[in-house]
């Protein structure tokens, strides 16, 4: 019997990420395989690097993207940073500002966690009034957007806290990085990263990283060896550097690089205050849909991120059942909710290329569909048009209609 290539079914992805990777990308990724020290692959290290500063707005050298998901970008920002001892306040928010913390007491850190409200943006007073009881502390770690929640903090202020009481940053832009504003040299970030799967609309499987002077000077000035060998930044640069011979690290995922490459293109071609704007002007546009169906936000308004958009469940709904019926009805997928809020929540991605009018009205109306089967009564065509009318607002009053 002939053997048949397994067949992945096309779905519209609007979870928690990975988002939608449009054809470019995916025609990108389909080009030859190079060894990772061929000359041609090395010459597009150095563009993709560009990229990236780019995307970060950052003109920091060492700028690179980890071989691994969003958590690999995350791990080696800690294990870099993090020396055994170290006292380490940890922004806990959500489910990720919680992965943050077990990292950093993996290495050996003295965190201190400073626990908030889920569904809430960072508090600055609450850092500042831990960063007086705790005036020893050199790291403050915390998730720009909180995936989890939908919860955006303001990055900007939250570094100044920290470097005002003499402490670097670690932050969290994995759902945030090119589709709400990101200002690593701007707002003074010191050790950032970010996925490839979510706003960048690349397939996962890449990290993008940046750490600044600062960062790399604790990294010098380490007592003992970063405990990773793969995730050592200053092994990584030596592969990743273009000045003069380039040193053996891993096999980098050429391929992978390939689609991250043409991803960053287009986010530079759109530009990326364009970016930023189209995923404003979009959240408002399914916002608009999503309360149309009775749905309500967990993030209180003035502290959402627009690409990630949770709202409780109603009383009486199956969580399960419903998103079940969105994969096998209409090839939509949508995200649970993790931790505390599983089973309450649904989370919504307007991610990347997936942040557009066709993926909003497929949304509210498969999600309206879903609803009335579990005996709620709703009206998706009054919520499409609730949205298309929130989204015409939005386009005229930026200037963009």
């Amino acid at each position: 019997m002939e053997h048949q290539p397994y067949s992945v079914p096309s779905r519209t992805l609007m979870g928690a990420g990975p988002s939608d990777v449009p054809e470019r990308v995916r025609r990108a990724l389909m080009q030859p395989t190079i060894g990772h020290l061929d000359p041609a692959f090395l010459e597009l290290m150095d563009e993709v690097k560009a990229l990236l500063q780019y995307a970060f707005r950052t003109s920091n050298v060492m700028t690179i993207p980890v071989s691994g998901p969003g958590t690999a970008g995350m791990e080696s920002c800690v294990v870099n940073l993090v020396e055994p001892g170290d006292k380490v306040i940890v922004c806990v928010n959500g489910y990720f500002g919680g992965r943050l913390k077990s990292m950093a007491e993996r290495c050996g850190g003295t965190v201190v966690e400073l626990a908030l409200p889920w569904g809430r943006a960072v508090d600055p007073e609450r850092l500042e009034q831990a960063l007086r009881e705790h005036p020893d502390a050199k790291i403050v770690a915390f998730v720009h957007a909180e995936t989890s929640t939908g919860a955006l903090s303001d990055a900007k202020t939250l570094a100044e806290i920290a470097h005002r009481h003499g402490c670097l940053t670690i932050v969290d832009t994995v759902t945030s990085l090119g589709g709400s504003p990101v200002e690593v040299d701007a707002w003074g970030l010191d050790a950032v990263y970010s996925g490839s799967q979510k706003c960048l609309a690349a397939p996962p499987g890449l990290s993008p990283i940046t750490l600044n002077e600062r960062a790399l000077e604790k990294v010098r000035s380490r007592k003992k060896p970063v405990q990773s060998w793969f995730m050592d930044v200053s092994l990584l640069m030596s592969y990743w550097s273009g000045a003069g011979r380039r040193a053996y690290h891993h096999t980098a995922p050429s391929n992978a690089i390939y689609g991250l490459y043409e991803a960053l293109l287009m986010l530079r071609e759109e530009g990326i205050e364009n970016a930023w704007e189209r995923h404003r002007v979009n959240h408002l546009a399914l916002r608009a849909g999503l309360e149309a169906l009775g749905l309500s936000y967990v993030v209180p308004d003035g502290e959402r991120t627009p690409q990630l958009n949770a709202v409780h469940i109603p009383d009486g709904v199956d969580d399960a059942r419903v998103r079940r019926r969105l994969l096998d009805e209409h090839n939509l997928e949508i995200s649970a909710g993790l931790g505390d809020f599983a089973g309450k929540v649904w989370r919504i991605g307007l991610m990347g290329y997936g942040s557009r009018w066709e993926n909003i009205e497929r949304c509210l109306t498969a999600l309206g569909s879903a609803l009335i089967a579990e005996g709620v009564k709703v009206d998706p065509h009054a919520a499409v048009e609730a949205a298309r009318e929130a989204l015409d607002s939005a386009l005229a009053v930026s200037g963009r209609a």
